[in-house]
C-alpha cells in the first residue's frame, strides 16, 4: 500500500505542476479495461477528481471486444461511477473514409469523446497514456523522420487531452494494480508484433534494454530536454514570424474563431532567408498547414523557382515570384449558382452579389460592373472560371482566355483558380468578377437602361433594394 501511495502523489505532483486539471470540475475518463485505463481511473478516483468514464466498443476482436465492455461496466458499477458506453461500426467505417483500421478507430474515439465531453460540460478528456508509451512514440517519430517536435514525445497536455501518467511507467501501473488488488483486461492484439508500435514494445525496446538497461528513462529525459528546446526555439521563431515583414499567416486567434482548414499565408523567399537557419523556419510555418518535413526539403530546394505546387491533406502551397502562397484545397468545382432575377445573392461565406438595375454609367470601381441590360438575358450564372472561358475585354474587338488575361495581371496560380465569372442564359461571359467586363455587353449611346451587379463580403450591411 506504501507503494500505492506513492505512486499517486508522483502523480498529484506530475498533474499539479503541469496545470492539467482542477478539482471540482469534471473530467472524463478514456476507459478500455486495459491496466493502464484501469489504473488511470483508479488513481483520478482516489486523489478526489470529479470523473465518469467512456467506453468504446470497436467491435474489431469478436468476444474479446463485448467481454471488455462487461468488465468495465461491472467495474464503474463497483466504484459508483458514470459510465458512458458507445459502439463503432469500424471495419465500414475505415472503407468509408479509405484509412487504416487504426486510424478508423482513432478517429471514431476521439470525435466521441469530444462530442461527449461537450454535452456533459466536462472540463477535459483523461487518457493513460504512460511514460513507455512516450518512449515508443519517439522511436515511431524517429522511423518516419520527422522534426524536433516529434522528439518531445507525447505532451502531458494537448486541447482537452490530458495525459496525468505520463511520469510513470508500464511497471509503475502494474505494481500499483498488485498493491490495490486490482484486475483488467489484456488486448491480444497488443501482444501480436503485427503493426509498427507493437514490434517496437515487443521486439526492439527489449533489445536496446539488452544494450543498456536505462535506455527507457534515458530517452524519458531526453524528450523533457528536447520539449524545453523546442519552446525555447518556439519562442525565438514565432517572435520572428510576428516582427518580420512579409510574413502574413492567417490562422486561428482563439479556439472556435474558425479552423485550420480555412487558414491561410503569404510568405516571402526574402523573409525566410533573412532568418539564421532558413528550412526551420520554412518547415515551422508551413507545418502548421500539414506540410511535412520531406516536403519542407523539396519546397526550399525550389524557392528560386516558380509554379510548383505542392499539397498536404488541407492545404495547397504554391511557390511564384519569391513568395510563396498557402490556401485550402479547392472545393468549389460544382459552386455554381444560378440567377433568375434581380436581387441579393450569397454565392459564398466571402461573396455576395447585389444585382438591380440604373442608369447608364460605365462604372470604374472594381467592385462593381454596369452592362447594357437590354443585352443580357436572364438566368444568369456565378461561377468559378474554368479551362477554355472565353471572353471580349472591354475596349476589344477580340477574344481572349480568361487564364491568359489572368496571367497578363500576373496572377498566380490560386488566383487563377479562385476567379470567378458571371455568365448569362447563353453561356457567354459577363464579367470577369473584380476584373473586367465584356465588351459585347458594354453601355453605349443606344443604351437605355444599365444591369448594375456589385460584390461584396456577406458580412456587409450594404443592401440594394
Amino acid at each position: 500500500m506504501q507503494n500505492c501511495k506513492k505512486i499517486e502523489n508522483v502523480i498529484a505532483h506530475f498533474i499539479e505542476g503541469h496545470k492539467l486539471m482542477n478539482q471540482g470540475q469534471r473530467y472524463l475518463v478514456a476507459l478500455s479495461g486495459g491496466p493502464d485505463s484501469v489504473s488511470l481511473l483508479r488513481i483520478l478516483l482516489d486523489l478526489g477528481y470529479q470523473i465518469e468514464a467512456v467506453h468504446c466498443n470497436f467491435h474489431l476482436r469478436g468476444e474479446e471486444s463485448d467481454r471488455d465492455e462487461r468488465f468495465c461496466s461491472q467495474l464503474c458499477q463497483g466504484l459508483n461511477v458514470q459510465l458512458h458506453l458507445v459502439h463503432f461500426d469500424t471495419r465500414t467505417y475505415a472503407e468509408l473514409h479509405q484509412v487504416s483500421i487504426e486510424m478508423a478507430a482513432r478517429e471514431l474515439r476521439y470525435q466521441y469523446f469530444e462530442k461527449l465531453r461537450c454535452s456533459i460540460g466536462a472540463a477535459g478528456i483523461c487518457v493513460a497514456h504512460h511514460q513507455d508509451d512516450s518512449v515508443e512514440t519517439v522511436l515511431m517519430n524517429l522511423l518516419r523522420g520527422t522534426g524536433l517536435k516529434g522528439l518531445e514525445g507525447i505532451l502531458p497536455l494537448q486541447g482537452y487531452i490530458i495525459r496525468p501518467l505520463l511520469c510513470i511507467n508500464r511497471s509503475d501501473i502494474e505494481q500499483y494494480l498488485h498493491s490495490i488488488h486490482q484486475d483488467f483486461v489484456i488486448d491480444s492484439t497488443n501482444l501480436i508484433d503485427d503493426v509498427t508500435r507493437n514490434r517496437i514494445r515487443l521486439d526492439v525496446i527489449p533489445l536496446l534494454e539488452k544494450i543498456n538497461p536505462a535506455f527507457r528513462k534515458n530517452v524519458a529525459r531526453t524528450t523533457e530536454y528536447v520539449g524545453m528546446a523546442v519552446h525555447a526555439l518556439e519562442h525565438y521563431v514565432n517572435n520572428y514570424i510576428s516582427l518580420k515583414s512579409g510574413i502574413e499567416l492567417y490562422l486561428p486567434q482563439e479556439a472556435g474563431d474558425t479552423t485550420i482548414s480555412d487558414a491561410s499565408a503569404t510568405i516571402t523567399v526574402q523573409s525566410i532567408m533573412a532568418f539564421p537557419s532558413p528550412e526551420l523556419l520554412l518547415y515551422t510555418m508551413i507545418n502548421l498547414y500539414g506540410f511535412s518535413g520531406f516536403q519542407a526539403e523539396e519546397i526550399y530546394a525550389s524557392m528560386n523557382k516558380s509554379g510548383k505546387v505542392w499539397h498536404s491533406k488541407t492545404h495547397q502551397l504554391l511557390v511564384d515570384r519569391g513568395k510563396i502562397f498557402i490556401q485550402p484545397l479547392p472545393d468549389h468545382v460544382s459552386n455554381n449558382m444560378r440567377i433568375p432575377e434581380e436581387g441579393n445573392y450569397v454565392f459564398s461565406k466571402n461573396l455576395k452579389l447585389l444585382i438591380n438595375y440604373g442608369q447608364p454609367v460605365v462604372s470604374k470601381e472594381n467592385d462593381t460592373a454596369t452592362l447594357d441590360a437590354g443585352k443580357v438575358k436572364f438566368p444568369l450564372t456565378l461561377r468559378y472560371s474554368q479551362e477554355g472561358d472565353r471572353f471580349v475585354p472591354f475596349g476589344m474587338r477580340g477574344s481572349r482566355l480568361v487564364s491568359d488575361f489572368l496571367t497578363d495581371l500576373k496572377c498566380n496560380l490560386f488566383e487563377k483558380q479562385q476567379q470567378l465569372v458571371l455568365t448569362d442564359a447563353t453561356e457567354k461571359i459577363l464579367w470577369v468578377v473584380g476584373k473586367r467586363t465584356d465588351n459585347r455587353f458594354r453601355i453605349d449611346s443606344h443604351t437605355e437602361k444599365a444591369l448594375v451587379l456589385r460584390v461584396l463580403n456577406p458580412d456587409s450591411a450594404e443592401d440594394i433594394r
